[in-house]
């Protein structure tokens, strides 16, 4: 089920927001939860329900035996517990991948070929194995307390705000709204207003930037581009995964508020960033601490000199690469962070500080949009296809028929506003021209303002929604 659906918008939410608020007490409302969430997952995807289920129950068990137990037990159960959920993620996301490339070697060196039936990715699969490790190492270093049923680990793994597609969310974060939460009128009116704003981020601006997107990398299309074709496409890409991703983020962190839980938020207009370092603490920012926490952390940091640090932060690029999708494309495009996170600790660290702030801003998108052709590409010669013809190495003719069929009113129009609020210029606008005017009282006409204007961006995203094709949120890939 996708979040901006008709069913999902229309019944599924709100007959579980009714059920929350007319149902007592929270231990009922608990139950009510994870019908829903059991009923999310399993709309489209039946078949992964039970990887789901043994993920909460390796969580929960092993979580369990962690908190009972003492030195090398202690540590033997959060190994078990930890390879368990990650043996579900190797199986159902990189099997085939690993035994491609085995494949591969086996050939070149006349040894035997294993076959593999085709493994189809598990739904969300990368989003709950990575909150069932946290829950396991959380209890380890004692930062959290363990569940105190079962009932409790499969709301927290699988509540269906944030099952797949994140935030990534601590287990001490939410636990003590799972045993009590209050459902207040101003939390739920913001929650409505995120949620608003995220469907109107994927469906007014992310689905129709992806029309060129998805245009400008079709095989047909990529063959006759020109330089100034491939750049639109890109740059309608960098604005398609940004507001896709950016708009399920809102959506559920406002679900999870109208239900009584708070979820972190999960950007910060990562493109007004002025260096890579910067753009990683506003993107994807709950996956960036996972990482910082339980990779990057333990396996020293910044703390034991120059070349460690280095170490550890392309270690912890590759894996982050690699989480994405089973694809040499995505190690390349960690890669492609790592290296660069590197070069502005040690040799760019200077010419930064020293530059001006537009430039900055220049390094910075080009840097992240050259790194989102390895993400979208489906592989390497179609990147390299790709860079060829963005630096005009490749002189194509231009006469890419669907492409300039993409472009059109409508997703031009979606391209422009979609640059000026990733780069949050309607708000820095009217906060530049607040400073010169004189503060003005409280006007309950302005919040009237504001609200007819919610409910006309409502029903306009609406309107897309039923009349537009069935469009899943990008990171449902991964």
């Amino acid at each position: 089920m996708v979040f901006s659906s008709i069913t999902f918008l229309f019944f599924f939410l709100p007959l579980t927001l009714v059920l929350c608020r007319l149902i007592r007490p929270v231990s009922w409302q608990n139950a009510v939860l994870l019908v829903a969430s059991a009923i999310f997952y399993a709309w489209g995807e039946p078949r992964f329900v039970p990887v789901l289920a043994a993920s909460i129950a390796f969580s929960y068990f092993c979580g369990n035996y962690i908190a009972r137990s003492d030195g090398r037990a202690r540590k033997l159960w959060l190994i078990v517990g930890v390879l368990l959920n990650l043996a579900l993620l190797v199986v159902f996301k990189y099997a085939n991948f690993i035994v491609d490339n085995y494949n591969l070697l086996a050939d070149a060196a006349g040894v035997r070929l294993f076959h593999l039936a085709p493994i189809p990715l598990a739904l969300g699969v990368s989003f709950f194995v990575f909150h069932g490790i946290s829950y396991l190492v959380d209890i380890y270093r004692r930062e959290a307390s363990p569940a105190r049923d079962l009932a409790s680990v499969a709301l927290y793994i699988s509540m269906f705000p944030q099952l797949v597609a994140g935030p990534i969310v601590r287990y001490s974060t939410i636990d003590q709204h799972i045993r009590r939460r209050l459902l207040s009128p101003g939390r739920c009116s913001y929650g409505w207003k995120l949620l608003v704003i995220g469907l109107a981020q994927k469906v007014l601006i992310a689905d129709q930037v992806a029309l060129i997107a998805d245009a400008a990398w079709l095989p047909a299309t990529l063959n006759a581009l020109d330089i100034g074709q491939a750049w639109l496409g890109l740059s309608a890409y960098t604005l398609q995964i940004y507001f896709d991703f950016a708009g399920y983020s809102n959506m559920a962190i406002g679900i999870g508020m109208m239900l009584g839980f708070g979820f972190p938020r999960n950007f910060r207009f990562p493109y007004v960033a002025r260096s890579v370092t910067e753009f990683w603490r506003r993107w994807h920012i709950s996956l960036s601490a996972w990482f910082r926490d339980y990779v990057y952390v333990p396996l020293g940091g910044n703390r034991s000199g120059t070349l460690q640090t280095c170490r550890n932060l392309l270690i912890v690029f590759v894996l982050c690469g690699f989480w994405h999708g089973a694809s040499w494309t995505f190690l390349v495009w960690g890669l492609h962070h790592g290296v660069f996170l590197i070069a502005e600790r040690t040799l760019l660290k200077r010419a930064l500080g020293a530059a001006p702030a537009w430039l900055r801003h220049a390094y910075l998108l080009l840097v992240v949009m050259t790194g989102w052709v390895w993400f979208r590409s489906d592989s390497m010669d179609q990147a390299m296809q790709m860079f060829g013809i963005l630096s005009g190495v490749l002189a194509q003719s231009g006469d890419a028929l669907l492409f300039r069929n993409a472009v059109n009113p409508l997703t031009v129009s979606a391209v422009l506003a979609g640059v000026l609020f990733a780069l949050d210029l309607p708000r820095r606008l009217i906060g530049a021209i607040s400073t010169h005017l004189p503060a003005m009282p409280a006007n309950p006409a302005s919040r009237v303002t504001s609200e007819l204007a919610l409910f006309s961006l409502l029903v306009v995203a609406l309107s897309f929604v039923a009349s537009g094709a069935y469009s899943p949120f990008l990171y449902f890939r991964f």
